[in-house]
Parts: C-alpha cells; sequence; structure tokens
C-alpha cells in the first residue's frame, strides 16, 4: 500500500465550517448502551470485501454492538475510486498496525475493541471474538447529548491520556460500482463513517464538549459517534453513539 503521513496525537483538527445541515432531526435520541466496538476496513476497489460488509450489517443488529466501517482509498489505483473512501481512513488502519507493532493491513479487516484484528469476512471468528470481548463497564464512561444546535459530548474521570475521536456515521448506502475488480456490483454499506476527527485530548479528569451540528455533521449523517482510545490509537476506553447508529 502507498506510504501513509502519520498524524501527531496531539492535533485536533478544526471543526470547520462549510459542512452543511444534517438531515438529522433534533430530537433524535440517544442510541443504545454500547459493550463492544467493531471495525470494518472495506473497499468498493476489493472483490473479497462483500461477505464482510454482509456481516457488518449484521453485526449492528446485534445488541450492544457497534458496528463500523471504514473506506481505504488505497485500492483505488485498481480502477474505481472508492466514493465512501478516505485518507484519514487508510490512516486509521496503518496506525493500529502501528500500535500493535505489526504490518497487518488488509481488507477486509475487522478490528474489536481497538486491540484484536480479524478477516472482516469470518463470521464465526468475528462472532466469538466479541462476544469474548464485551466490556460490561468501560473505563470511561461516555455519552453524547442533543441541544438541538450542538451535540454535548461529556467524559469522566480516569487515569492516563486518551484522544477523543468524533465521527459523523451514515447508516445504509448502497453503491452501484461500475469499474475495477466490482465492476457491475452493487453493494449496500452500514454504518459508513463519513468524517474522523481527533475532537480533544483526555488527561485524566472529567470532560464536558459542546460541538456545533452543522459543522461537526456532513449533510448525510444519520447519526454520530465518539470513541475514547488509549494514546492515540489504543485500546477503546469508552465509546457512545447518537442518532440512527445501532440497533
Amino acid at each position: 500500500m502507498p506510504k501513509l503521513i502519520a498524524m501527531s496525537r496531539r492535533q485536533c483538527l478544526a471543526l470547520g465550517a462549510g459542512a452543511g445541515m444534517s438531515l438529522l432531526a433534533s430530537s433524535a435520541c440517544a442510541a443504545d448502551p454500547i459493550d463492544a466496538v467493531a471495525e470494518l476496513f472495506s473497499s468498493q476497489g476489493c472483490n473479497s470485501c462483500p461477505p464482510a460488509d454482509k456481516l457488518l450489517g449484521e453485526l449492528r443488529d446485534m445488541h450492544g454492538v457497534l458496528a463500523l466501517t471504514f473506506h481505504v482509498d488505497y485500492w483505488d489505483y485498481l480502477g474505481w475510486k472508492d466514493t465512501l473512501g478516505a485518507a484519514d481512513f487508510s490512516q486509521r488502519q496503518y496506525d493500529y498496525a502501528k500500535a500493535r507493532g505489526d504490518t497487518d493491513v488488509y481488507t477486509p479487516q475487522m478490528i474489536v475493541n481497538g486491540e484484536k484484528h480479524m478477516v472482516g469476512s469470518q463470521r464465526s471468528e468475528v462472532v466469538a471474538v466479541l462476544e469474548q470481548s464485551r466490556i460490561k463497564t468501560w473505563p470511561v464512561p461516555v455519552s453524547i447529548g442533543d441541544t438541538g444546535k450542538e451535540l454535548v459530548i461529556e467524559m469522566g474521570a480516569g487515569a492516563g491520556e486518551a484522544t477523543l475521536w468524533v465521527m459523523p456515521i451514515l447508516d445504509h448506502v448502497s453503491v452501484k460500482i461500475e469499474r475495477g475488480e466490482m465492476a457491475g456490483r452493487e453493494v449496500t454499506y452500514t454504518n459508513v463513517v463519513r468524517k474522523l476527527m481527533p475532537a480533544a485530548m483526555w488527561t485524566g479528569a472529567a470532560m464536558k464538549l459542546s460541538l456545533p451540528r452543522e459543522s461537526l455533521l456532513t449533510p448525510d449523517a444519520t447519526g454520530c459517534v465518539a470513541l475514547l482510545q488509549r494514546d492515540k490509537l489504543g485500546p477503546i476506553l469508552g465509546a457512545a453513539a447518537w442518532g440512527r447508529v445501532t440497533s
């Protein structure tokens, strides 16, 4: 894969204006409690990804599971530019491998709770790891609330340092792929991450952030996720979701 540019863990991206109004209604409710997070790294240019994309859709319907799809861009050279892909998502996958101390970057790859990884289409292994990795109580409580104009993210107190990642989510989208390995196929993707922002550094003290919805959310967003991860991209310490994200 091409060389990816590392991002400083202390760099927090600006929540720039111009993203437009979200499709979400102000009255949307917080999602159900989360006890496991599954991240699938997929690509429209990968002909082995559709079974994993389908499985990710099924995981979304599992109680307590937060299932997310990140579309990487490093297969775009095969003839089809992924319409949902971004370099930031490829970078996230690369940084996970660096944090683990290996070079295991591939599609489809599933990562559970920011730690364990496996082939994302291996149903039995994915489900077994999810069940084994369920967190009864996260080390740091995280919540998302909605005031109408702002999303309010709160984190409890704890030990160490962590990065708060905030991600607007599109719950379902079908894409007809016209070129590359998947030419002629139409695939439905679930809980697609549309933007990836390191919104704050957490240093152990309880913390509250108020972020304007119109600059945080993308126009197609149907929900939002907050993940608190040790250091830059280590184990997940706390997770919360709002909107149409979980069943």
